[in-house]
C-alpha cells in the first residue's frame, strides 16, 4: 500500500517525520476507552507498528466509550478487534496482540523492543507495577489517569505525574511509586476537574487497592468523550516525540 493516504499528515510534518512514524513501534497497555482511541489516533497519524496488550473481551457496557465496542464485536477479544481496525486503516501495519493481564511474571516478556509505551490501565495494582517497571528500565512511557466521574474536557492536562491535581488515581499512583523508591516524574494525562461523584474505595488502604485485579474494581460512571480525548492527548505526545526527534 502506498503512503498517499498520509498526504495530509506529510504536508504538516514532512516526509522524514512520516518515515519515522512508520518505523516506530508503540505498545498500548489497556484497550478501553483511553487505549482504543489512542490506537486509533496513532494509526491514522502514521505509526506503523503496534503491540496491543489487554486481557478482556468487548462487553455491552463498553459501548458508551470504546471505539472498538460495537453490537457486532461484543464478546470478542479487545486486542483482536483493535488489530482488525488498525489493519482496516493501514493494511501494511504490523500488529502484535497479547490477550494477557500484565503482571510481574510477564512484564519483561511483554514489554520488549518498543519505542514508546502508553499506559491506559484503569486499575491501580497493575498500573503501579507497569509504571515502576517502566521507570526503572528507562522505557519511554506516558500514563493516563482517571477519566471517569468527569465531564469537562477543557480541564484535561498533559504534564508530569508529580504535578497532577484533583485525581484520586494519580494521587494513589504517586504515593505507591514513592513508597517503592521510584520518582513519579513521568508524562501523564490527567484531569484537574474534581470528580463529580465519590470515588469508589476511597477509604480503602493503599495495599488493599493495589492487590485488587481487573474485574474486582468497582465500576465508575463515564461519558463518551472524556476517555477518548485523554487517549488522543497521549497519542499526540507519542506522535510529537517521534516526528520532532532529531
Amino acid at each position: 500500500m502506498s503512503l498517499d493516504w498520509l498526504n495530509r499528515s506529510e504536508m504538516l510534518l514532512g516526509p522524514d517525520a512520516i518515515q519515522k512514524l512508520q518505523q516506530c513501534r508503540v505498545c498500548i497497555i489497556g484497550l478501553g476507552g483511553v487505549g482504543s482511541y489512542a490506537a486509533e489516533a496513532l494509526v491514522r497519524a502514521g505509526i506503523g507498528r503496534f503491540v496491543l496488550i489487554d486481557f478482556d473481551d468487548v462487553g455491552v457496557t463498553n459501548l458508551n466509550r470504546q471505539i472498538i465496542a460495537l453490537d457486532s464485536t461484543i464478546g470478542q477479544a479487545k486486542t483482536e478487534v483493535m488489530k482488525e481496525r488498525i489493519l482496516a486503516i493501514n493494511p501494511d501495519a504490523e500488529v502484535t496482540c497479547h490477550k494477557d493481564f500484565i503482571d510481574k511474571e510477564n512484564r519483561a516478556n511483554l514489554l520488549q523492543d518498543c519505542d514508546y509505551y502508553i499506559d491506559a490501565i484503569d486499575s491501580l495494582g497493575p498500573k503501579i507495577g507497569l509504571l515502576e517497571y517502566a521507570i526503572r528500565n528507562g522505557l519511554k512511557i506516558i500514563t493516563v489517569m482517571g477519566a471517569g466521574n468527569r465531564m469537562d474536557p477543557t480541564q484535561i492536562k498533559l504534564g508530569s505525574l508529580n504535578k497532577s491535581i484533583n485525581c484520586p488515581l494519580a494521587r494513589r499512583a504517586r504515593k505507591a511509586l514513592r513508597r517503592n523508591g521510584v520518582k513519579p516524574d513521568i508524562p501523564a494525562v490527567y484531569s484537574t476537574e474534581l470528580p463529580l461523584l465519590p470515588t469508589p474505595n476511597e477509604d480503602d488502604s493503599l495495599d488493599e487497592l493495589i492487590i485488587k485485579r481487573g474485574r474486582q474494581r468497582q465500576p465508575i460512571g463515564s461519558i463518551s468523550y472524556m476517555p477518548a480525548i485523554m487517549g488522543m492527548v497521549a497519542a499526540s505526545w507519542v506522535v510529537r516525540a517521534v516526528a520532532c526527534a532529531p
